[in-house]
């Protein structure tokens, strides 16, 4: 009969434990369902929590929106009707309602022209030149943040008290001017009914926005502005709903296919999954023992020749010096992390030579040439002969 045979040696892949590598899957799959989570939780907030929206916008909360002024005018039974659509505003409007709207910007004439065709009153929270010369209201007037009253003949503005306007109107002829500053034509608030139509104009960015309208008569201006009817449509011009024709000039994502943004998305999604899928992490650390041992002399040869290659005296004699002092620490009994000043007394002592008189061997200036060294060498090779030959004879019997 044969030999027994060995039974064929398992390979390291078969040795290799499986629980690290379904640890590992394990925690990718924790890592995607938190991706997922949090992706699900940011889409729900977005669109739960209102919108930071532009400027004297009345469902904004930010600083500059007028969220506030709406809450208040509701709380005062004002119905308040958010339109952003300017083809909107007219089936919107009836008969007692005020038009409320920013300065218009992204319409055209003809497009502010229809807007304001259907309403009876409009107040505009914010205005521009070219706002103002369509309606012939009024010209800007140099600003004045001084407190300033109504001082008019307008009923609703009889308890508003004191507000800061940053600014200020001049009235057209016939157009009456309210709240009105230094030089005294000037005015904050222009109200024009020369047509049997009311526009009033005012820039309340600094008035009745969120950050500003709880301060002087701020509140009350807005609500004397605003609340004079029971139904208010609150326009919002955007450039969603412009009426401005331009063209813009084609680009490479215009220029690309619709299927080609999906296909990319996709080829990237497929490759993450195929280096999730294939890819293999590093297994647990193996200790093994190094083909060859190195020996110290070897290495201490190794960079004394660097050292001389590089013509280092100074480096060269603080190895040698090093050297020196942790030898004679231990033969003089002394710890390893004595100073230099330490192992200098001690040495002093073992060979009953004034202290302080190897100070300068042991740790003074560095030698900077090879003769230098040579010498510093030698005295500390005679160093350590004289205090071994002196730590022989105090142990030898008397």
């Amino acid at each position: 009969m044969t030999a027994l045979e060995s039974p064929p040696s398992s390979t390291t892949a078969d040795r290799r434990p499986r629980g690290p590598r379904l640890r590992a899957l394990g925690g990718w799959a924790v890592v995607v369902v938190l991706v997922l989570v949090g992706v699900f939780v940011a889409t729900q907030v977005g669109v739960q929590m209102p919108s930071q929206r532009g400027s004297l916008d009345p469902e904004s909360v930010g600083d500059s929106g007028a969220m506030a002024l709406a809450r208040i005018l509701d709380e005062r039974g004002v119905e308040i009707e958010v339109v952003r659509s300017r083809t909107k505003v007219a089936a919107a409007l009836d008969d007692d309602t005020t038009l409320v709207m920013a300065n218009p910007y992204t319409l055209t004439d003809e497009g502010l022209e229809d807007v304001l065709a259907p309403a009876d009153r409009v107040v505009f929270l914010s205005a521009g030149t070219r706002l103002l010369n369509l309606l012939g209201i009024g010209d800007n007037a140099p600003p004045d943040s001084s407190p300033v009253a109504a001082e008019c003949d307008a009923p609703e503005f009889a308890e508003v008290g004191t507000i800061r306007p940053d600014r200020l109107f001049a009235p057209a002829d016939d157009v009456q001017g309210c709240f009105g500053g230094e030089p005294a034509e000037a005015a904050a608030v222009l109200i024009d009914d020369r047509d049997g139509r009311t526009r009033i104009v005012v820039e309340g960015a600094r008035l009745l926005s969120n950050a500003y309208l709880a301060e002087d008569g701020n509140a009350a201006l807005g609500i004397a502005l605003i609340g004079r009817t029971d139904h208010v449509v609150w326009y919002v011009p955007s450039f969603a709903d412009t009426d401005i024709e331009s063209s813009t000039p084609d680009t490479l994502g215009s220029l690309t296919p619709e299927w080609v943004t999906p296909a990319i998305l996709l080829l990237i999604l497929a490759g993450l999954s195929a280096a999730v899928w294939r890819g293999q992490r590093f297994g647990p650390l193996v200790a093994e023992t190094l083909p060859v041992t190195v020996r110290a002399s070897e290495t201490m040869h190794g960079r004394a020749r660097l050292t001389a290659k590089a013509a280092d005296a100074q480096h060269a004699a603080e190895a040698i010096r090093d050297g020196s002092r942790r030898r004679l620490a231990r033969r003089l009994g002394l710890a390893a992390t004595a100073s230099t000043e330490e192992i200098a007394d001690a040495a002093s002592d073992r060979l009953r030579i004034p202290r302080g008189s190897l100070h300068q061997l042991l740790g003074g200036p560095l030698p900077r040439d090879d003769a230098s060294l040579v010498d510093l060498a030698r005295r500390l090779d005679e160093l350590e002969s004289s205090v071994d030959r002196a730590s022989g004879e105090r142990s030898a019997p008397g």
